[in-house]
């Protein structure tokens, strides 16, 4: 394993290969599994609601399978490192390859390889695709499982942006209406600009909004424009979910409006700006746990012990639910307040670390 020109040698390849199959094989059985335990207790809604069989499959499950990979990720891969080091340990051929001379750090190169590659696949799950799926999944769930919710809410005040506010008397989220719409644009603590219409209706289609029976007044000084008209198209910057707290699902978004959602929540003021934080530090922070768990799983499993391979695959699984659960606390105290969003993701990571570096001078050499 000596190297000397290439980054990755055939014995790293071997290994990568290994965990990389190992890890993919048990995440979609354990997908399949709890897939099989989901539809057994969600069929006879289906059956009652008469969902088509073909988007039972494709709308939903298809769907589910890549929020499930991400959200057992971390265990299925922290147990795949264990397993295949396991194995590699119990057939001797990690004392052969430390025994020709290659150092503990360098045996780590082609398992951080393998997690750098989980942990980019995860990042690209959780950021990007995982939020496009979920409103199909979401879509499918409203017609087919969940009953649908109305929105009770009225004299809703929204701060689209620092000169820019807009209200509504109530909002229809069935058909995306809004009654007795105003906005109102502000330059320091005066009104420059004033839009009301009777209804506001969302066009899915184009992405803006509809104003029918309009009346919109400028003001410049002691001028005032004023004109009125049957419809006028406007893109104030909203969306439906806007006016529906109890509708607005954060794993919907994808990084780039995670972002906008976050300035845009800030900007009215909303207590949802804690929680868009940490589901963005959460996405970004949860794939350096990969190369934290493989360093730690790697060291645990290069030694042979009494108990073998079960006796790692348990300590495998207890770390790596320490540090889920002790990233969920963290979470938690963020979420109430009591811990600034970055911090509940860092410090479970920062402490793990830790123990990985101390593991490491541990190892065999």
């Amino acid at each position: 394993m000596s190297g000397k020109s290439y980054f990755l040698n055939k014995i790293d390849w071997y290994i990568i290969k290994k965990v990389l199959a190992t890890f993919f094989v048990s995440i979609i059985l354990i997908d399949f599994v709890i897939i099989i335990i989901d539809l057994s207790f969600k069929i006879d809604d289906f059956i009652d609601r008469q969902a088509p069989l073909k988007s039972v499959f494709i709308d939903y499950y298809l769907n589910l399978a890549p929020y499930f990979t991400n959200q057992f990720g971390h265990l299925f891969f922290f147990i795949s490192i264990v397993f295949v080091t396991s194995r590699l340990t119990l057939r001797s051929e990690i004392v052969a390859i430390l025994a020709s001379g290659i150092s503990f750090k360098r045996l780590l190169r082609p398992y951080i390889v393998s997690a750098i590659f989980v942990g980019l696949f995860m990042l690209y799950l959780s950021n990007f695709l995982i939020p496009q799926l979920n409103v199909v999944r979401y879509e499918f769930e409203r017609k087919y499982y969940r009953n649908k919710y109305t929105n009770m809410q009225t004299n809703i005040h929204i701060q689209t942006n620092k000169n820019t506010q807009v209200y509504v008397l109530s909002y229809n989220n069935e058909n995306n209406v809004g009654y007795l719409y105003s906005q109102e644009t502000f330059d320091k603590n005066s009104i420059i600009k004033k839009i009301t219409a009777d209804e506001a209706r969302y066009d899915s289609v184009k992405k803006d909004w509809v104003l029918y029976n309009y009346t919109l007044r400028t003001i410049d000084g002691k001028q005032e424009q004023l004109s009125k008209g049957n419809t006028m198209r406007i893109n104030n910057g909203l969306k439906p979910l806007d006016f529906n707290n109890k509708l607005f699902k954060v794993d919907v978004l994808d990084y780039f409006e995670l972002n906008k959602a976050i300035e845009r929540e800030r900007m009215k003021g909303s207590n949802l700006v804690q929680g868009l934080l940490i589901e963005k530090n959460q996405r970004l922070f949860n794939p350096i746990a990969f190369i934290i768990l493989t360093i730690i799983g790697v060291t645990l499993s290069c030694k042979k012990k009494r108990g073998g391979m079960g006796a790692n695959l348990a300590l495998a699984i207890a770390l790596a639910f320490i540090l889920i659960l002790l990233m969920k606390i963290m979470v938690a105290s963020a979420l109430n307040g009591n811990l600034p969003p970055i911090l509940g993701e860092a410090i479970p990571l920062f402490l793990f670390s830790i123990v990985a570096i101390i593991l490491v001078k541990k190892a065999p050499k």
